[in-house]
């Protein structure tokens, strides 16, 4: 087994996963620590190392909110379930998991971003161990980046004295840690010809953002969007990821140095990391991407959707309870109101569907309930066919029975556990069922970052289920639920009318 590798900064050793066939590798720097005169700053070289790195435990988390216990938050029993977990502003590292003999094996390489609104998250979480996908012959790396306002502040000196990269630090980590592993993972026994990123949540909407950079070029050849393609269907929705001018965050980040009792960058820099991370949550804001005309150049849905990206096959899919967006009003009047508003003289077929003219408000409120990521993803998806690309696009709905006293239905997210098949480490009292749908998860995913495309044969020694690509004449895709199935049918009637009016209006 490859026990050692050789970086470009030292050596590093790993130690057995729990399958002594595969070696895992944790806490490997692919930057300098972003501190000190680094802080909301691009991240700078890692410098070389004497001897052997042990490569054995997760580097500590980024700064972000202390995990608080608590049985009433899903996500708390799910996966934060450390309180004491080490975190500090020295977290640019990433971890591998290969199971290769050899450096000489030239093995496929999936590159992850975690999820946590671009505000919380860590590579340690348990759903992300990368065995099970190397076991399929695929080297998996797991990288560490900035969140919150050590992530996504900007401010006119920042921009002053870096203006070739100004904004957004945390998807320029992403950046430069997928940059490190085209350069390393050879020494892994990976192929840096042949990498495919991938995330979920924030995630999802990093690699989309990744994927519409023009800094990408020629640095992965394949991207999975998990949960990450966001649209704001109606009026009021927020999409996080859409990106304010530089200007406006610029401005905020002013605002808010006025609220650290600071003047300067200088002054900022000089202040305790847990000051900043105590006072950014009292804050109360949202940080997120800049629009810098460098690393991003616009909205990254927009940008996908006029073929502003890298041509590379996509899998992109969604949990089928998950993020839904209703057209709010508090009277029909008002209704029938912002549907023409938003409308025209096509509200009358909103309307229609919605059964508006028939129903009080409150049931007509709920039936314009629909899944704003699958409405991006379609949006996507038909761009993809229109523009003719000719990229591959693969889609899924997760749609699984999921077990629990709690009864959570597939709330976002909960597909992690299955397509890294780490269900055995979840308290929820999975069954055989579970575990063959996670072996088929895993494998699709195993055989789209190998080739670009999920088909193939299952562990079992039978062909999966065939999993065609979505395009605008055949919109369909495989629905994960008991088991997989590829689903020929037609989306339904309010999407296809939402998603056919984002046309009408471009």
């Amino acid at each position: 087994m490859l026990r050692t590798a050789k970086t470009e900064n030292g050596i590093v050793r790993g130690l057995p996963a729990a399958d002594p066939r595969i070696t895992s590798y944790k806490g490997i720097p692919f930057a300098a620590p972003p501190v000190g005169e680094y802080r909301f700053h691009a991240p700078m070289p890692a410098k070389d190392w004497e001897g052997e790195l042990k490569a054995f435990e997760f580097a500590p988390i980024s700064m972000q909110a202390p995990t608080v216990i608590d049985v009433n938050n899903i996500y708390t029993r799910e996966w934060a379930v450390d309180p004491d977990i080490p975190m500090s502003e020295d977290c640019l590292y990433l971890n591998v998991w290969t199971p290769a003999c050899s450096a000489e094996e030239k093995l496929p390489v999936y590159v992850w971003y975690f999820g946590g609104g671009l505000q919380v998250g860590h590579t340690a979480e348990m759903e992300f161990d990368g065995e099970r996908i190397a076991r399929r012959g695929i080297v998996v790396v797991t990288v560490n980046y900035r969140l919150n306002v050590f992530g996504f502040l900007c401010h006119p000196e920042i921009t002053s004295e870096n203006p070739q990269a100004p904004a957004n630090f945390g998807y320029l980590d992403q950046q430069a840690a997928t940059r490190w592993v085209k350069r390393n993972i050879a020494a892994f026994g990976g192929d840096p010809t042949n990498i495919t990123i991938g995330g979920q949540s924030a995630g999802g909407g990093s690699v989309l953002s990744q994927l519409t950079s023009p800094q990408n070029e020629g640095l992965f050849q394949r991207a999975i969007v998990q949960s990450g393609f966001f649209g704001v269907v109606y009026p009021e929705a927020f999409n996080p990821f859409s990106g304010k001018t530089l200007s406006e965050a610029e401005q905020e980040g002013v605002e808010f140095f006025k609220f650290l009792g600071v003047e300067s960058l200088q002054a900022a820099r000089g202040l305790e990391a847990e000051y900043i991370n105590k006072k950014a949550l009292e804050y109360k804001h949202f940080w997120g991407p800049a629009v810098d005309n460098i690393y991003c150049i616009g909205d990254s849905l927009e940008l996908f959707v006029s073929n502003k990206r890298l041509p590379v096959p996509v899998m992109a899919g969604h949990t089928s309870q998950e993020f839904i967006q209703w057209m709010k009003a508090e009277s029909m009047e008002e209704f029938e109101k912002t549907a023409i508003d938003c409308y025209g003289d096509r509200a009358h077929e909103f309307l229609r569907i919605c059964k508006a003219e028939d129903d009080d408000v409150k049931t007509a409120v709920e039936k314009s309930g629909i899944r704003g990521i699958e409405y991006a993803i379609r949006i996507a998806a038909n761009a993809n066919s229109k523009t003719g690309i000719n990229t591959p696009f693969y889609y899924y709905n997760f749609d699984a029975e999921i077990p629990g006293w709690d009864n959570p239905g597939t709330f976002h997210s909960v597909d992690l556990w299955f397509f890294f098949e780490t269900l055995a480490k979840c308290w929820r009292p999975f069954t055989g069922k579970h575990y063959d749908l996670a072996r088929q998860m895993c494998n699709y995913w195993s055989n789209f970052i190998k080739t670009g495309n999920p088909n193939g044969i299952d562990s079992t020694g039978e062909e999966l289920p065939l999993w065609e690509p979505y395009t605008e004449e055949n919109p369909y895709g495989m629905v994960f639920g008991d088991k997989a199935e590829f689903a020929k049918e037609e989306p339904g009637e309010l999407v296809s009318f939402l998603v056919k009016e984002y046309y009408n209006k471009k």
